[in-house]
């Protein structure tokens, strides 16, 4: 005979599970087209002005990101490439998109239940953006970066119509804090230009303090490119 189960202890668990589940809804407030892309779920969805995309993301997803493509041509079979932020040529991304790209990441339900999220411009800007709870647990607090970091970008750091971050463009430990430079990591003059201009975004792979943002599990979240100021 199977073991007996309490179906009502069950429903409660699925139900639990179900509502802390998040949903995050991306609009597209830019002049122009973009091509939103969202990894480990969701994959890609063009968005024209004023368009908007609900993406329902399960409890418990990590490294996740968000982020706008721009300039992009696909056929119908979803081929095709994008200026930035292109993920391997697909429409449906199901890896992370090609520096420059602004990016939101996120971890649902970590630790203390706790949902961790944030704006980082580590591999670039291409699109302003802004990353808000959008109901469902009271919290209302997440990053902006509504600035066009693009139009002051140095020189050095300009790539297809975005700016790169100092790490994917010099390959350098003292920008991208890897191996036995990562203890010893600092803000850079580079780092300060992103952080000037985007106070509450990454700037930097150590820039936690002022960059990461918590919400509690079963908020819901909005990603709106270009913001308004």
């Amino acid at each position: 005979m199977a073991p007996s189960v309490n179906i009502s202890v069950l429903f409660l668990f699925l139900l639990a599970a179900v509502g802390d589940a998040a949903i995050f809804t991306v609009v597209n407030q830019c002049p122009y087209t973009v091509w939103a892309a969202s990894v480990p779920v969701g994959g890609g969805r063009q968005l024209n002005r004023g368009e908007a995309w609900t993406i329902n993301v399960p409890a418990g997803t990590t490294a996740a990101r968000i982020w706008a493509r721009t300039g992009c041509r696909f056929d119908g079979s979803g081929r095709g490439g994008c200026r930035t932020g292109d993920c391997g040529g697909v429409l449906q991304c199901t890896g992370y998109g090609r520096a420059p790209n602004t990016l939101a990441e996120f971890a649902l339900n970590q630790f203390s239940n706790l949902d961790f999220f944030d704006i980082s411009l580590i591999d670039g800007f291409n699109v302003p953006m802004a990353f808000l709870p959008d109901g469902g647990s009271g919290c209302s607090r997440g990053p902006r970066c509504a600035v066009d970091v693009t139009a002051r970008c140095p020189a050095e750091l300009r790539q297809d119509g975005a700016c790169n971050n100092a790490c994917p463009v010099f390959k350098q430990n003292v920008y991208c804090c890897v191996g036995s430079a990562n203890n010893s990591c600092r803000p850079t003059n580079y780092s300060r230009f992103f952080k000037g201009l985007c106070p509450n975004a990454y700037s930097y792979p150590k820039d936690d303090p002022t960059s990461t943002f918590t919400c509690p599990a079963g908020t819901n979240y909005r990603v709106i490119f270009c913001p308004s100021a």
